[in-house]
């Protein structure tokens, strides 16, 4: 493990799922001792999208933004809101000098599967349909996530292809949370690794999928046909129990004529660019938001 990520392990809560309302006030805690992103180049809006129960948004429109994406927060399907994806989505936006459409989704259990996908692909459509008051191109919308946000992320980009919905341009996938059913190497080896377990990787699972069978949306590792999806760039963490289904999954888009970046990031975990006074984590985030800026260009 990289030496610099390893001495803040005691301060990382103790993964578990069992009790998503305590997870969540964790989650909020952890986030609110990350330092603020600097945005005082852009515009920074809270709004709702009409949609279902109203989906919250929070918008942050930088000076002369090329393109925009859609960003959906992890934490298991269970964890997470726009406040605490704030300190992720306002650095992206500051990074990348791209509108970024952080999404509040419908959390597990209380909402499981399709309510998060419902609520994700109903902001995409929202955003896309509202372009020019957003302040962006609509050919140069991305999707993007970590985690639980990353598999949400590529399951909107099936979504949008099978339902001939918005174009995506780009998918930007960090450390996915894209299959269920846990059989790769990584995830039968990794038991116990920080901030994710295999155990609060089931649990969270269980949470989103609630009495349903997993589908391709649900799910993305599940689909058999990846083809015709946007170009992708796919990170994963070295200590992950999901990291063989993010390499496997951007394996497959290759195969299916999908042009893709790969990056595995030794010595690290799930979770772990968190760390941000690590020079590992600050490169992290500068290539995702790197990957972003290029995709956008046009």
């Amino acid at each position: 493990m990289d030496p610099e990520l390893e001495a803040f392990l005691p301060l990382f809560p103790k993964p578990d799922l069992t009790d998503p309302v305590a997870e969540r006030k964790n989650l909020a805690g952890l986030a609110a001792s990350v330092p603020a992103p600097d945005t005082s180049g852009m515009q920074v809006e809270d709004r709702t999208v009409p949609a279902g129960p109203g989906v919250p948004v929070r918008i942050y429109r930088p000076d002369h933004a090329q393109g925009a994406v859609l960003w959906l927060h992890g934490g298991g399907f269970v964890m997470g809101d726009v406040d605490t994806e704030h300190p992720w989505a306002g650095r992206i936006a500051g990074l990348c000098g791209a509108v970024v459409v952080s999404v509040g989704y419908r959390l597990a259990p209380e909402n499981p599967f399709p309510a998060a996908l419902d609520d994700a692909y109903a902001a995409l459509t929202w955003a896309a349909g509202n372009a020019a008051e957003l302040g962006f191109d609509p050919a140069r919308l991305a999707v993007g996530g970590h985690s639980a946000g990353g598999g949400l992320a590529a399951a909107v980009a099936l979504r949008a292809r099978d339902e001939q919905g918005p174009p995506i341009c780009f998918q930007l996938l960090n450390q996915p949370q894209l299959d269920d059913r846990q059989q790769t190497w990584s995830a039968q080896n990794f038991t116990d690794t920080p901030w994710a377990t295999r155990d609060k990787i089931s649990t969270s699972w269980r949470h989103y999928l609630g009495s349903r069978t997993a589908t391709p949306y649900a799910a993305p590792a599940r689909a058999e046909d990846l083809s015709g999806l946007p170009p992708a760039y796919l990170a994963t963490a070295e200590l992950c129990p999901m990291r063989d289904d993010g390499i496997l999954y951007a394996l497959r888009l290759l195969q299916a004529g999908v042009s893709v970046e790969l990056h595995q990031w030794p010595g690290t975990f799930h979770g772990s660019q968190a760390v941000l006074s690590a020079d590992v984590s600050q490169r992290q985030i500068a290539e995702l938001a790197g990957a972003l800026r290029r995709a956008l260009a046009g």
